[in-house]
Protein backbone atom coordinates (compact mmCIF):
# COMPACT_ATOMS: atom_id res chain seq x y z
CA UNK A 1 0.00 0.00 0.00
CA UNK A 2 2.74 2.55 1.15
CA UNK A 3 4.52 1.57 -2.54
CA UNK A 4 1.27 2.55 -4.62
CA UNK A 5 0.69 5.99 -2.16
CA UNK A 6 4.53 6.49 -3.56
CA UNK A 7 3.73 5.46 -6.87
CA UNK A 8 0.44 7.61 -6.64
CA UNK A 9 2.62 10.85 -5.86
CA UNK A 10 4.92 10.58 -7.69
CA UNK A 11 2.27 10.85 -10.81
CA UNK A 12 0.98 13.80 -9.42
CA UNK A 13 3.95 15.80 -9.37
CA UNK A 14 4.88 14.31 -12.53
CA UNK A 15 1.47 15.82 -13.63
CA UNK A 16 2.00 19.12 -11.78
CA UNK A 17 5.53 19.22 -13.07
CA UNK A 18 4.04 18.70 -16.62
CA UNK A 19 1.54 21.36 -16.17
CA UNK A 20 3.97 23.84 -14.60
CA UNK A 21 6.20 23.43 -17.72
CA UNK A 22 3.11 23.94 -20.15
CA UNK A 23 2.68 27.57 -18.31
CA UNK A 24 5.88 28.56 -18.52
CA UNK A 25 5.47 27.81 -22.17
CA UNK A 26 2.53 29.74 -22.14
CA UNK A 27 3.87 32.79 -20.81
CA UNK A 28 7.13 32.42 -22.96
CA UNK A 29 5.42 32.04 -25.98
CA UNK A 30 3.18 35.46 -24.78
CA UNK A 31 6.41 37.41 -23.91
CA UNK A 32 7.72 36.01 -27.30
CA UNK A 33 4.87 37.33 -29.01
CA UNK A 34 5.04 40.87 -27.43
CA UNK A 35 8.56 41.02 -28.84
CA UNK A 36 7.82 40.07 -32.30
CA UNK A 37 5.33 43.00 -32.29
CA UNK A 38 7.86 44.92 -30.70
CA UNK A 39 10.45 44.20 -33.41
CA UNK A 40 8.16 44.54 -36.12
CA UNK A 41 7.63 48.24 -34.84
CA UNK A 42 11.11 48.67 -34.48
CA UNK A 43 11.98 47.60 -37.32
CA UNK A 44 9.11 49.79 -39.24
CA UNK A 45 10.75 52.85 -37.64
CA UNK A 46 14.07 51.83 -38.53
CA UNK A 47 13.56 51.66 -41.97
CA UNK A 48 11.72 54.50 -41.68
CA UNK A 49 14.36 56.27 -39.91
CA UNK A 50 17.04 55.62 -42.39
CA UNK A 51 15.08 56.65 -45.46
CA UNK A 52 14.94 60.07 -44.07
CA UNK A 53 18.34 60.10 -43.05
CA UNK A 54 19.83 58.56 -46.48
CA UNK A 55 17.44 61.16 -48.10
CA UNK A 56 18.95 63.67 -45.81
CA UNK A 57 22.56 62.81 -46.51
CA UNK A 58 21.62 62.79 -50.47
CA UNK A 59 20.73 66.30 -50.49
CA UNK A 60 23.95 67.00 -48.70
CA UNK A 61 26.30 64.84 -50.91
CA UNK A 62 24.52 67.28 -53.89
CA UNK A 63 25.98 70.80 -52.33
CA UNK A 64 29.44 69.07 -51.32
CA UNK A 65 30.60 66.60 -54.01
CA UNK A 66 31.52 67.45 -57.44
CA UNK A 67 29.38 66.16 -60.81
CA UNK A 68 28.98 63.88 -61.91
CA UNK A 69 31.02 61.77 -59.17
CA UNK A 70 28.43 62.76 -56.94
CA UNK A 71 25.93 59.94 -58.92
CA UNK A 72 27.90 56.91 -57.61
CA UNK A 73 27.57 57.82 -53.82
CA UNK A 74 23.65 58.54 -54.22
CA UNK A 75 23.53 55.03 -55.75
CA UNK A 76 25.49 53.68 -52.80
CA UNK A 77 22.82 55.53 -50.77
CA UNK A 78 19.95 53.84 -52.48
CA UNK A 79 21.18 50.18 -51.91
CA UNK A 80 21.30 50.53 -48.13
CA UNK A 81 17.71 51.58 -48.43
CA UNK A 82 16.79 49.14 -50.26
CA UNK A 83 19.12 46.77 -48.19
CA UNK A 84 16.98 48.21 -45.34
CA UNK A 85 13.82 47.00 -46.87
CA UNK A 86 14.85 43.74 -47.56
CA UNK A 87 16.10 43.17 -43.65
CA UNK A 88 12.59 44.76 -42.49
CA UNK A 89 11.07 41.66 -44.86
CA UNK A 90 13.70 39.40 -42.95
CA UNK A 91 13.59 40.31 -39.40
CA UNK A 92 12.79 37.98 -36.76
CA UNK A 93 12.97 38.15 -32.90
CA UNK A 94 16.06 35.71 -32.12
CA UNK A 95 18.84 34.71 -34.35
CA UNK A 96 18.21 35.12 -37.96
CA UNK A 97 20.81 34.03 -40.20
CA UNK A 98 19.53 36.27 -43.40
CA UNK A 99 18.70 38.94 -41.00
CA UNK A 100 22.17 38.97 -40.06
CA UNK A 101 24.14 38.30 -43.80
CA UNK A 102 22.10 41.56 -44.81
CA UNK A 103 23.17 43.57 -41.78
CA UNK A 104 26.84 42.58 -42.37
CA UNK A 105 26.32 43.18 -46.73
CA UNK A 106 24.86 46.87 -45.06
CA UNK A 107 28.36 47.73 -43.61
CA UNK A 108 30.05 46.09 -46.38
CA UNK A 109 28.05 48.11 -49.12
CA UNK A 110 29.12 51.58 -46.89
CA UNK A 111 32.81 50.51 -46.97
CA UNK A 112 33.37 49.63 -50.36
CA UNK A 113 31.26 53.25 -51.06
CA UNK A 114 33.58 55.35 -48.77
CA UNK A 115 37.15 54.03 -49.63
CA UNK A 116 36.64 52.51 -52.72
CA UNK A 117 37.27 54.11 -56.11
CA UNK A 118 34.12 55.94 -57.79
CA UNK A 119 34.22 54.91 -61.09
CA UNK A 120 32.85 57.93 -62.79
CA UNK A 121 35.06 60.27 -60.71
CA UNK A 122 37.77 62.73 -62.85
CA UNK A 123 39.89 63.06 -59.85
CA UNK A 124 42.60 60.63 -59.22
CA UNK A 125 42.73 61.34 -54.83
CA UNK A 126 45.49 59.05 -53.44
CA UNK A 127 44.11 55.74 -51.89
CA UNK A 128 44.79 57.57 -48.08
CA UNK A 129 42.88 60.76 -48.80
CA UNK A 130 39.70 58.15 -48.62
CA UNK A 131 39.99 57.90 -45.25
CA UNK A 132 40.51 61.72 -44.69
CA UNK A 133 36.97 63.04 -45.81
CA UNK A 134 35.45 61.89 -42.89
CA UNK A 135 32.97 59.18 -43.95
CA UNK A 136 33.31 57.42 -41.21
CA UNK A 137 31.24 59.20 -38.96
CA UNK A 138 28.39 57.49 -41.19
CA UNK A 139 28.63 54.70 -39.66
CA UNK A 140 26.93 56.07 -36.47
CA UNK A 141 24.00 56.45 -38.66
CA UNK A 142 23.77 52.41 -39.30
CA UNK A 143 24.33 52.02 -35.74
CA UNK A 144 21.78 54.34 -34.06
CA UNK A 145 19.03 52.96 -36.57
CA UNK A 146 20.02 49.59 -35.51
CA UNK A 147 19.38 50.16 -31.42
CA UNK A 148 15.58 50.88 -32.85
CA UNK A 149 15.17 47.50 -33.49
CA UNK A 150 17.45 45.14 -33.52
CA UNK A 151 18.56 42.74 -29.76
CA UNK A 152 21.48 43.98 -27.99
CA UNK A 153 23.65 41.43 -29.31
CA UNK A 154 23.47 42.68 -32.93
CA UNK A 155 24.66 46.23 -31.95
CA UNK A 156 27.70 45.10 -30.66
CA UNK A 157 27.95 43.00 -33.75
CA UNK A 158 27.15 45.90 -36.05
CA UNK A 159 30.29 47.88 -33.51
CA UNK A 160 32.94 45.29 -34.15
CA UNK A 161 31.79 44.15 -37.31
CA UNK A 162 32.27 48.02 -38.71
CA UNK A 163 35.52 47.67 -36.38
CA UNK A 164 36.89 44.87 -38.52
CA UNK A 165 35.76 45.42 -41.93
CA UNK A 166 37.05 49.02 -41.53
CA UNK A 167 40.78 47.54 -40.19
CA UNK A 168 40.76 44.92 -43.17
CA UNK A 169 39.79 48.10 -45.57
CA UNK A 170 43.26 49.31 -44.37
CA UNK A 171 45.47 46.76 -44.43
CA UNK A 172 44.11 46.02 -47.84
CA UNK A 173 44.83 49.85 -48.99
CA UNK A 174 48.29 50.10 -47.50
CA UNK A 175 49.05 46.69 -48.49
CA UNK A 176 47.81 47.08 -52.17
CA UNK A 177 48.03 50.75 -53.39
CA UNK A 178 51.32 52.45 -54.61
CA UNK A 179 51.58 56.28 -53.00
CA UNK A 180 51.84 58.94 -55.89
CA UNK A 181 55.54 59.40 -56.57
CA UNK A 182 56.97 63.02 -55.85
CA UNK A 183 53.83 63.89 -53.53
CA UNK A 184 55.55 63.47 -50.23
CA UNK A 185 59.07 64.46 -51.25
CA UNK A 186 57.46 67.71 -51.93
CA UNK A 187 55.71 68.57 -49.27
CA UNK A 188 58.76 67.67 -46.82
CA UNK A 189 60.52 69.77 -48.91
CA UNK A 190 58.43 72.93 -48.78
CA UNK A 191 57.49 72.27 -45.28
CA UNK A 192 61.05 71.26 -44.41
CA UNK A 193 60.81 73.56 -40.99
CA UNK A 194 57.28 72.15 -40.37
CA UNK A 195 57.90 68.30 -40.20
CA UNK A 196 54.96 68.12 -37.95
CA UNK A 197 52.16 69.88 -40.26
CA UNK A 198 54.33 68.10 -43.34
CA UNK A 199 53.20 64.59 -42.00
CA UNK A 200 49.80 65.85 -41.10
CA UNK A 201 49.23 67.28 -45.14
CA UNK A 202 51.06 64.28 -46.54
CA UNK A 203 48.07 63.03 -48.94
CA UNK A 204 50.06 59.49 -48.97
CA UNK A 205 50.01 58.74 -45.19
CA UNK A 206 47.14 57.21 -44.10
CA UNK A 207 47.44 58.59 -40.25
CA UNK A 208 47.47 54.91 -38.70
CA UNK A 209 46.81 56.41 -35.14
CA UNK A 210 43.85 58.24 -36.82
CA UNK A 211 42.24 55.32 -37.72
CA UNK A 212 42.93 53.27 -34.90
CA UNK A 213 40.99 55.83 -32.69
CA UNK A 214 38.00 56.17 -34.95
CA UNK A 215 37.56 52.02 -34.60
CA UNK A 216 38.17 52.31 -31.20
CA UNK A 217 35.56 54.95 -30.43
CA UNK A 218 32.75 53.35 -32.45
CA UNK A 219 33.43 49.96 -30.84
CA UNK A 220 33.21 51.74 -27.58
CA UNK A 221 30.23 53.93 -28.20
CA UNK A 222 28.56 50.40 -29.61
CA UNK A 223 29.49 48.75 -26.39
CA UNK A 224 27.33 51.22 -24.86
CA UNK A 225 24.49 51.38 -27.21
CA UNK A 226 24.14 47.46 -26.62
CA UNK A 227 23.77 47.55 -22.97
CA UNK A 228 21.50 50.27 -23.16
CA UNK A 229 19.31 47.88 -25.73
CA UNK A 230 20.15 45.27 -23.17
CA UNK A 231 18.66 47.22 -20.18
CA UNK A 232 15.55 48.00 -22.77
CA UNK A 233 15.02 44.70 -23.86
CA UNK A 234 14.89 43.87 -19.89
CA UNK A 235 11.87 46.32 -19.88
CA UNK A 236 10.28 45.80 -22.61
CA UNK A 237 9.65 41.87 -21.27
CA UNK A 238 8.70 43.08 -17.65
CA UNK A 239 6.04 45.27 -19.57
CA UNK A 240 5.25 41.77 -21.92
CA UNK A 241 4.14 40.54 -18.12
CA UNK A 242 2.17 43.48 -17.16
CA UNK A 243 0.49 42.74 -20.50
CA UNK A 244 0.03 39.40 -19.37
CA UNK A 245 -0.90 40.11 -16.12
CA UNK A 246 -3.58 42.54 -17.64
CA UNK A 247 -4.67 40.00 -20.10
CA UNK A 248 -5.05 37.26 -17.31
CA UNK A 249 -7.37 40.10 -15.03
CA UNK A 250 -9.34 40.52 -18.26
CA UNK A 251 -10.28 36.90 -18.22
CA UNK A 252 -11.89 38.13 -14.73
CA UNK A 253 -13.03 41.74 -14.77
CA UNK A 254 -14.82 43.66 -16.87
CA UNK A 255 -12.67 46.04 -19.12
CA UNK A 256 -12.98 49.21 -16.67
CA UNK A 257 -12.25 47.25 -13.16
CA UNK A 258 -9.15 45.93 -15.56
CA UNK A 259 -8.47 49.53 -15.70
CA UNK A 260 -8.96 50.78 -12.26
CA UNK A 261 -6.54 47.43 -11.21
CA UNK A 262 -3.86 48.39 -13.68
CA UNK A 263 -3.11 52.29 -12.72
CA UNK A 264 -3.91 51.61 -8.70
CA UNK A 265 -1.19 49.71 -6.44
CA UNK A 266 -2.45 47.22 -5.21
CA UNK A 267 -6.41 48.20 -4.40
CA UNK A 268 -8.01 45.10 -3.94
CA UNK A 269 -6.10 44.95 -0.30
CA UNK A 270 -8.48 46.85 1.28
CA UNK A 271 -11.03 45.21 2.99
CA UNK A 272 -14.38 46.74 1.62
CA UNK A 273 -17.82 46.11 3.06
CA UNK A 274 -20.19 47.99 0.75
CA UNK A 275 -24.18 46.57 -1.09
CA UNK A 276 -23.39 44.88 -4.38
CA UNK A 277 -25.76 42.17 -7.02
CA UNK A 278 -24.83 38.75 -6.65
CA UNK A 279 -26.00 36.59 -9.54
CA UNK A 280 -25.66 32.74 -9.83
CA UNK A 281 -26.12 31.10 -12.99
CA UNK A 282 -26.51 27.15 -13.61
CA UNK A 283 -27.26 24.38 -16.24
CA UNK A 284 -29.93 22.59 -14.94
CA UNK A 285 -29.73 18.62 -14.70
CA UNK A 286 -26.41 18.67 -15.90
CA UNK A 287 -25.07 16.00 -14.42
CA UNK A 288 -27.69 13.54 -15.90
CA UNK A 289 -26.80 15.04 -19.04
CA UNK A 290 -23.04 14.75 -18.70
CA UNK A 291 -23.07 11.09 -17.47
CA UNK A 292 -24.36 9.99 -20.92
CA UNK A 293 -21.77 11.90 -23.13
CA UNK A 294 -18.04 11.71 -24.07
CA UNK A 295 -16.10 14.08 -21.51
CA UNK A 296 -14.68 16.13 -24.75
CA UNK A 297 -18.81 16.95 -25.66
CA UNK A 298 -19.27 17.61 -21.66
CA UNK A 299 -15.91 20.25 -21.76
CA UNK A 300 -17.16 21.74 -25.17
CA UNK A 301 -20.37 22.39 -23.83
CA UNK A 302 -19.08 24.03 -20.64
CA UNK A 303 -16.90 26.14 -22.75
CA UNK A 304 -19.20 27.39 -24.95
CA UNK A 305 -21.96 28.36 -21.97
CA UNK A 306 -19.60 29.53 -20.25
CA UNK A 307 -18.39 31.93 -23.27
CA UNK A 308 -21.65 33.15 -23.65
CA UNK A 309 -22.07 34.01 -20.17
CA UNK A 310 -18.73 36.03 -19.70
CA UNK A 311 -19.22 37.97 -22.85
CA UNK A 312 -22.81 38.78 -21.38
CA UNK A 313 -20.98 39.73 -17.64
CA UNK A 314 -18.28 41.55 -18.85
CA UNK A 315 -20.81 43.40 -21.52
CA UNK A 316 -22.88 44.78 -18.24
CA UNK A 317 -20.07 45.97 -15.91
CA UNK A 318 -20.28 43.10 -14.20
CA UNK A 319 -16.71 40.91 -12.39
CA UNK A 320 -16.89 37.17 -13.47
CA UNK A 321 -16.22 35.95 -9.33
CA UNK A 322 -15.94 32.15 -10.14
CA UNK A 323 -17.15 29.12 -12.26
CA UNK A 324 -18.98 26.75 -10.60
CA UNK A 325 -18.88 23.76 -12.89
CA UNK A 326 -21.89 23.72 -15.01
CA UNK A 327 -22.10 27.24 -13.16
CA UNK A 328 -20.83 30.36 -12.53
CA UNK A 329 -20.55 33.41 -10.09
CA UNK A 330 -21.00 37.35 -11.32
CA UNK A 331 -21.03 40.48 -8.95
CA UNK A 332 -22.19 43.89 -9.92
CA UNK A 333 -20.56 46.54 -7.55
CA UNK A 334 -17.19 44.45 -7.28
CA UNK A 335 -14.52 46.19 -6.71
CA UNK A 336 -16.25 49.47 -5.92
CA UNK A 337 -20.23 50.22 -6.07
CA UNK A 338 -21.60 52.42 -8.85
CA UNK A 339 -25.18 53.91 -9.09
CA UNK A 340 -26.81 50.88 -11.44
CA UNK A 341 -25.39 47.77 -9.79
CA UNK A 342 -28.50 46.15 -9.39
CA UNK A 343 -29.98 47.02 -12.96
CA UNK A 344 -26.91 46.22 -14.75
CA UNK A 345 -27.25 42.65 -12.51
CA UNK A 346 -30.66 42.36 -13.86
CA UNK A 347 -30.01 43.30 -17.40
CA UNK A 348 -27.26 40.91 -17.50
CA UNK A 349 -29.62 37.99 -16.66
CA UNK A 350 -31.99 38.90 -19.05
CA UNK A 351 -28.97 39.43 -22.09
CA UNK A 352 -27.94 35.74 -20.73
CA UNK A 353 -31.16 34.03 -21.04
CA UNK A 354 -31.55 35.25 -24.76
CA UNK A 355 -28.21 33.79 -24.95
CA UNK A 356 -29.21 30.76 -24.06
CA UNK A 357 -32.20 30.98 -26.02
CA UNK A 358 -30.56 31.44 -29.66
CA UNK A 359 -27.47 29.19 -28.45
CA UNK A 360 -30.37 26.34 -27.94
CA UNK A 361 -31.86 26.99 -30.81
CA UNK A 362 -28.49 26.35 -32.81
CA UNK A 363 -28.11 23.31 -30.42
CA UNK A 364 -31.38 21.65 -31.87
CA UNK A 365 -30.15 23.10 -35.27
CA UNK A 366 -27.15 20.40 -35.13
CA UNK A 367 -29.48 17.61 -33.86
CA UNK A 368 -28.21 18.33 -30.60
CA UNK A 369 -29.94 18.42 -26.99
CA UNK A 370 -30.96 22.04 -25.60
CA UNK A 371 -30.30 23.22 -21.90
CA UNK A 372 -32.50 24.93 -19.45
CA UNK A 373 -30.68 27.35 -17.46
CA UNK A 374 -31.73 28.86 -14.23
CA UNK A 375 -30.64 32.44 -12.84
CA UNK A 376 -31.14 33.96 -9.18
CA UNK A 377 -29.89 37.32 -8.00
CA UNK A 378 -30.02 39.11 -4.62
CA UNK A 379 -28.92 42.40 -3.43
CA UNK A 380 -27.10 43.46 -0.16
CA UNK A 381 -24.25 43.81 1.78
CA UNK A 382 -20.95 42.00 1.15
CA UNK A 383 -17.20 42.47 2.71
CA UNK A 384 -14.87 42.04 -0.49
CA UNK A 385 -11.15 41.52 0.54
CA UNK A 386 -8.14 39.40 -0.74
CA UNK A 387 -7.98 36.23 0.82
CA UNK A 388 -4.95 33.60 0.92
CA UNK A 389 -1.74 33.53 2.19
CA UNK A 390 0.65 33.17 -0.71
CA UNK A 391 -1.47 32.92 -3.65
CA UNK A 392 -4.07 35.55 -3.36
CA UNK A 393 -7.79 35.78 -4.56
CA UNK A 394 -10.71 38.47 -4.54
CA UNK A 395 -13.75 37.29 -2.59
CA UNK A 396 -16.88 38.36 -1.67
CA UNK A 397 -18.08 37.49 1.81
CA UNK A 398 -21.36 37.45 3.41
CA UNK A 399 -25.19 36.15 3.48
CA UNK A 400 -25.89 38.39 0.17
CA UNK A 401 -24.05 35.55 -1.31
CA UNK A 402 -25.92 32.73 0.25
CA UNK A 403 -29.40 34.13 -0.60
CA UNK A 404 -28.70 34.78 -4.57
CA UNK A 405 -27.35 31.31 -4.42
CA UNK A 406 -30.63 29.91 -2.82
CA UNK A 407 -32.25 32.27 -5.79
CA UNK A 408 -31.10 30.19 -8.28
CA UNK A 409 -32.07 27.14 -6.45
CA UNK A 410 -35.39 28.38 -6.00
CA UNK A 411 -35.97 28.16 -9.57
CA UNK A 412 -36.90 24.58 -9.89
CA UNK A 413 -39.04 24.36 -7.17
CA UNK A 414 -41.19 27.70 -8.96
CA UNK A 415 -40.38 26.25 -12.86
CA UNK A 416 -38.95 29.44 -13.36
CA UNK A 417 -35.93 30.99 -15.45
CA UNK A 418 -35.30 33.86 -12.91
CA UNK A 419 -35.92 34.68 -9.63
CA UNK A 420 -34.93 37.89 -7.85
CA UNK A 421 -35.12 38.60 -4.35
CA UNK A 422 -37.73 41.63 -3.15
CA UNK A 423 -35.17 43.89 -2.32
CA UNK A 424 -33.02 43.36 -5.92
CA UNK A 425 -36.30 44.56 -7.37
CA UNK A 426 -36.83 47.79 -4.62
CA UNK A 427 -33.08 48.42 -5.60
CA UNK A 428 -33.55 47.99 -9.31
CA UNK A 429 -36.79 50.43 -8.91
CA UNK A 430 -34.57 52.98 -6.95
CA UNK A 431 -31.98 52.91 -10.00
CA UNK A 432 -34.82 53.45 -12.39
CA UNK A 433 -34.31 50.44 -14.36
CA UNK A 434 -38.33 49.55 -13.75
CA UNK A 435 -37.80 48.05 -17.61
CA UNK A 436 -36.26 45.43 -16.26
CA UNK A 437 -38.91 44.03 -14.15
CA UNK A 438 -41.56 43.34 -17.16
CA UNK A 439 -42.81 40.14 -16.73
CA UNK A 440 -41.83 39.11 -13.02
CA UNK A 441 -44.51 37.92 -11.11
CA UNK A 442 -44.89 38.18 -7.27
CA UNK A 443 -44.62 35.26 -5.01
CA UNK A 444 -44.81 35.55 -1.49
CA UNK A 445 -43.40 33.06 1.67
CA UNK A 446 -41.27 31.47 0.06
CA UNK A 447 -38.95 29.47 2.53
CA UNK A 448 -35.21 29.89 1.72
CA UNK A 449 -32.27 27.54 3.43
CA UNK A 450 -30.79 29.52 5.65
CA UNK A 451 -32.66 32.61 6.23
CA UNK A 452 -35.01 32.27 9.47
CA UNK A 453 -38.05 34.24 8.13
CA UNK A 454 -40.09 33.72 4.56
CA UNK A 455 -38.70 35.92 1.82
CA UNK A 456 -40.94 37.29 -0.89
CA UNK A 457 -39.40 36.60 -4.27
CA UNK A 458 -39.95 38.10 -8.04
CA UNK A 459 -39.86 35.03 -10.80
CA UNK A 460 -39.54 35.49 -14.54
CA UNK A 461 -41.71 32.18 -14.64
CA UNK A 462 -42.38 32.38 -18.93
CA UNK A 463 -39.74 29.29 -19.62
CA UNK A 464 -37.80 29.07 -23.25
CA UNK A 465 -39.57 27.89 -26.17
CA UNK A 466 -37.91 24.35 -25.84
CA UNK A 467 -39.29 23.50 -22.54
CA UNK A 468 -43.02 24.22 -22.52
CA UNK A 469 -44.50 24.67 -19.00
Amino acid sequence: MAQDTTSSRTDDQAVFLDQFEEDEFRDDRYTEAVLARHKSEGLDLAVKARWVAMGVVGILLLFTVPWPEVFYYEFILLLLCFNGWLIRRMGRVGRSKMELFLIFLDLLIMVIGMIGPNPIAHADWPQAMQYRFGNFQYFFLILAAGTLAYSWRTVIAIGTWTAMIWAVALGLSIWLTEPVPGVSEGISEALSDFPGLAWQVDPNLFNIQQRIQEIMVFVLVALMLGLGVRRFNALMRSNASLERERTNLSRYFSPNVVEELSQNDEPLKQIRNHDIAVLFVDIMGFTEFAASRRPEEVIETLREFHGLMERSVFAHEGTLDKYLGDGLMATFGTPNPSDNDASNALQCARHMMDAVDLWNDARISAGLTPLRVGFGAHYGPAVLADIGANRLEFAVVGNTVNVASRMETLTRGLNARLVISDGMRDKVLSEGGSECLTGLNRIADQDVRGVAEKLTVWAFDRPASHFPK
